[in-house]
């Protein structure tokens, strides 16, 4: 049993199984298309979003420096997923990598994880983009109603149908392939790049030095004594404060860090990447690299603009510059952003989409999910499913809830990347490594270290619920996937237990 539970698919078999006709997918993509997609899903909901709401909150001008942290947790664990994304490119990410190393249970783990990562992700920033054309329409004159808005507060209905409608107009696009998808990413990732210059160089002129002070306001306790909002923490060894001070700095970048999850979606198109052995680490590092530069000038200038304090939530770039008179620039920002946001969305869900669908070509999660297009050559199945479930998720929740549990899910997968690198540079020392993270164990034991201090900073109730969730996927796992994965397949028809399946075919 405890065998079966961890038993590996080694690296070989993971990349011989996306040449099955019926599983695989088109090689399109090139180390700039991947570069631009990290940018793409990077500049996004932390800089249009999230920056006022952790300044308001948390770290107050000091927001910075939460962006510089979270850049630095993410940089330790890029070098691990560029090792792992140029050694093993095959769809899945940290799914593919763990399974490679840590096995099967673990693997399951993980997929579940970032099913629910990716999935969140695409919802939180549909609300975000639902908000600035909220803001768009309202400069025009035009107002939802509050029961289509996400938020009646006569009734106590609401149903974000903006949000809603992005992520299905997206879903289709993603069915129709993956260069039309790069090729409408590149287009708005440089509207979205242009918008950020015009914050910055436009919201320069109009920073006054008494907003940075004080840089990082004095600290606000945080009551605990089981207060489920508190971080976790706060509530283990009664550490305070959580807003604002030092701790709210790390508070704050346990929040914007869901700013900086592309380069995990750059790793999930391992598998339709030419060159993924050369372009992988490329696109991985250079868009981090680009991104976390971005988020700290334009993060330094709202701050300046408006006392943190005074910020928006729901639009602060578009809203600071409202407040100091200058509507047009609001404008432009709000139409950047929307976007902006729009292929964040899309990317995400493609991640969402490719985690899914290595999970059911390894038999993890029914097969009928795992054959590609015959035309478009995309796993259009789950790209269906999963969009339509997300699209109500979308249209129900709020933003801030949303996007600690994907902080957490993605901070998880962060951790399990990071061991599989160590694990898999003692089992399979043999294997040809394009890229290879330095200073292992000791970078990637620091990445591990990182991560789990800033899931440490998230609130109780964030953990709460995401236990939640990994027991319901314990469940799924010893149910249905321990007995149908492949793996599992193939030893019972070792054994003579069953007839062994074609290759290819569902076993």
């Amino acid at each position: 049993m405890s065998s079966a539970l961890f038993r590996t698919k080694n690296v070989e078999q993971s990349i011989q199984d996306t040449e099955e006709p019926e599983h695989s997918l088109r090689k399109s993509l090139s180390a700039l298309d991947l570069t631009v997609f990290g940018v793409g899903v990077i500049i996004g909901t932390g800089i249009f979003v999230l920056t006022g709401q952790v300044a308001k909150n948390n770290a107050g001008p000091a927001v910075s420096l939460a962006f510089v942290v979270a850049g630095v947790v993410c940089a330790l664990a890029a070098l691990c997923y560029a090792e792992f994304a140029s050694t093993v490119p095959v769809a899945g990410s940290a799914y593919t990598f763990s399974y490679s190393s840590l096995g099967e249970l673990p693997a399951w783990i993980i997929g579940w994880d970032l099913v629910l990562e990716f999935a969140l992700g695409t919802a939180v920033v549909a609300v975000g983009w639902s908000g600035y054309i909220r803001s768009l329409l309202d400069n025009a004159g035009w107002h939802l109603p509050g029961y289509l808005a996400g938020r009646d507060n006569a009734s106590g209905f609401g149903f974000d149908i903006l949000a809603a409608a992005l992520v299905l107009v997206l879903t289709g696009i993603l069915v129709l392939g993956m260069k039309l998808s790069a090729r409408i990413t590149s287009l708005v990732v440089a509207i979205k790049v242009i918008v950020v210059l015009i914050v910055i160089v436009a919201g320069a002129f109009f920073v006054k030095s008494a907003n940075y002070s004080p840089f990082i306001p004095h600290a606000q306790p945080v009551p605990a004594g089981g207060n489920l909002k508190a971080p976790l923490i706060q509530l283990m060894f009664g550490w305070a404060p959580a807003n604002f001070g030092v701790m709210g700095i790390f508070t704050a970048a346990s929040v914007v860090f869901f700013a900086f999850i592309g380069f995990d979606i750059v790793a999930t198109a391992a598998e339709e990447t030419r060159n993924p052995q050369r372009d992988m680490p490329r696109g991985i590092l250079g868009s981090l690299l680009i991104c976390t530069v971005l988020y700290v000038a334009v993060s330094l200038v709202v701050v300046g603009m408006e006392k943190y304090s005074q910020l928006s939530v729901e639009a602060p770039l578009a809203d600071a510059f409202k407040a100091i008179g200058h509507p047009w620039f609001a404008g432009v920002i709000s139409f950047g952003a929307a976007v902006g946001l729009t292929t964040v969305c899309m990317i995400l869900l493609l991640g969402q989409t490719r985690v899914f669908f290595a999970m059911s070509r390894d038999g993890l999660l029914p097969r009928f999910f795992s054959r590609v297009h015959p035309r478009f050559r995309t796993p259009h199945r789950p790209t269906i499913l999963l969009g339509v479930v997300i699209a109500i998720v979308a249209g129900f929740t709020s933003l801030s809830e949303l996007a600690e549990l994907v902080n957490i899910g993605t901070l998880f997968a962060f951790v399990v990347v990071a061991i599989s690198v160590i694990i898999l540079r003692r089992t399979r020392p043999d294997l040809p490594r394009a890229f290879r993270t330095p200073f292992v164990p000791v970078l990637p034991i620091l990445s591990v270290c990182a991560s789990l201090w800033l899931m440490l900073n998230l609130p109780a109730e964030t953990w709460l619920r995401f236990a939640i969730w990994m027991v319901i996927g314990f469940a799924v796992y010893f149910l249905y996937g321990r007995t149908h994965s492949r793996l599992a397949v193939d030893e019972r028809a070792a054994a003579g237990e069953v007839p062994r399946p074609p290759a290819g075919n569902t076993p």
